[in-house]
C-alpha cells in the first residue's frame, strides 16, 4: 500500500471535510481569491464558459466552483432518444452490469446493492448498464437529468469520505459503496433508473434542486425520503443537484432500457453529450 492509499484510511475524513465546508464559504477577500486563482491555475479552469467569467467577483469559493455556465456552453444531443452524460468529467468505467456486480477498476467490483443500501432496489439492475463519471477540480459541477424522469425516493447513504481520485478508485475495494452518497430513483420512460452522487474527501457535500442542502448533515444511519405522489418530473438535460466539492456520478440502468456507447476509460465527457441510446 502506497503513503497516499494509506493516509486515506487514517484521515479524520468528517472533521477535515467540516474545516473546508466552512474554509470555501469563508468571504474574506484575499482567502477566497487566492483559492480560486490557485484553482484555475493549477487546473487550468475555462473561465469562458461561465456566467460570470471574472474569479475575483464571486462572493467565496464554493460559489465559483459550482459556477453556473453560459447558456450555450453545454447542449443536449439532439436525438430525443440519445442517452445524456449527466456531468462534465472522464469516463471512469462504463459497461454491463454483471449479476449484481459493478466493476470499479483493475479488479475492483462491488455490488448494485451495496451502492444502493438496498437488496430489493438493486434487482431491477442486476445484469443492466452503468456509467461512472470523475469529476475533476477543474469541471463544472452541477449534474443534470440523463433521460427524463419523475422522482421516486431518495436514499442517503453514510459511509466514509474516501478520495474519488483514480488512484484512489484503483486501490481501495469498493471505494463507490462505502463512501457517503446520495441515491436518486426515478421512474422513466423505459422504467426505472438512479443516479448516486458519491461523496469525496475534503467536503463531502450534495444540494438536489429539489431539496437544497442535503449532504451535510452527515449520516448516522440510512436515511429514506418519499416523493411518491408529489410529481417532481424533471426533463431530460434539466439540471438535479450538484458537488460542493468534487466527486462522482454513477448511472445505473436495467437492461433494455438504453444501451451504451463504445466508452473508454479516462475518456473526457461533458454534460449533455451521448452516452448512448435509448
Amino acid at each position: 500500500m502506497n503513503f497516499k492509499v494509506f493516509l486515506q484510511y487514517i484521515l479524520p475524513h468528517r472533521a477535515l471535510s467540516r474545516v473546508v465546508y466552512w474554509a470555501t464559504r469563508w468571504t474574506f477577500a484575499p482567502w477566497k481569491n487566492w483559492l480560486i486563482g490557485t484553482i484555475v491555475r493549477n487546473y487550468q479552469v475555462d473561465m469562458a464558459e461561465a456566467a460570470q467569467p471574472d474569479p475575483r467577483a464571486y462572493e467565496h469559493f464554493n460559489a465559483f466552483f459550482t459556477r453556473v455556465l453560459k447558456p450555450d456552453a453545454r447542449r443536449p444531443d439532439p436525438d430525443p432518444n440519445a442517452l445524456l452524460c449527466p456531468a462534465d468529467g472522464r469516463i471512469s468505467q462504463a459497461g454491463a452490469i454483471v449479476d449484481g456486480r459493478i466493476f470499479q477498476a483493475k479488479g475492483q467490483s462491488y455490488t448494485a446493492a451495496e451502492l444502493l443500501g438496498d437488496e430489493a432496489a438493486a434487482a431491477p439492475y442486476r445484469n443492466g448498464r452503468f456509467a461512472t463519471v470523475y469529476l475533476s477540480p477543474r469541471d463544472y459541477h452541477r449534474v443534470h437529468m440523463p433521460l427524463t424522469g419523475t422522482l421516486i425516493e431518495t436514499v442517503h447513504v453514510p459511509g466514509r469520505i474516501f478520495s474519488v481520485a483514480p488512484f484512489a478508485v484503483e486501490a481501495i475495494p469498493r471505494l463507490f459503496a462505502r463512501n457517503e452518497r446520495l441515491v436518486c430513483h426515478f421512474e422513466g420512460e423505459h422504467g426505472p433508473f438512479a443516479v448516486v452522487m458519491v461523496g469525496a474527501v475534503l467536503v463531502s457535500s450534495v444540494s438536489t434542486v429539489w431539496d437544497g442542502l442535503v449532504i451535510p448533515p452527515y449520516a448516522a444511519g440510512i436515511r429514506r425520503k418519499s416523493f411518491a405522489g408529489r410529481d417532481i418530473r424533471l426533463e431530460r438535460f434539466a439540471e438535479m443537484g450538484r458537488f460542493n466539492m468534487g466527486s462522482t456520478v454513477i448511472l445505473l440502468l436495467p437492461p433494455g432500457s438504453a444501451e451504451l456507447d463504445p466508452l473508454a476509460s479516462q475518456q473526457a465527457v461533458k454534460v449533455g453529450q451521448r452516452l448512448g441510446k435509448k
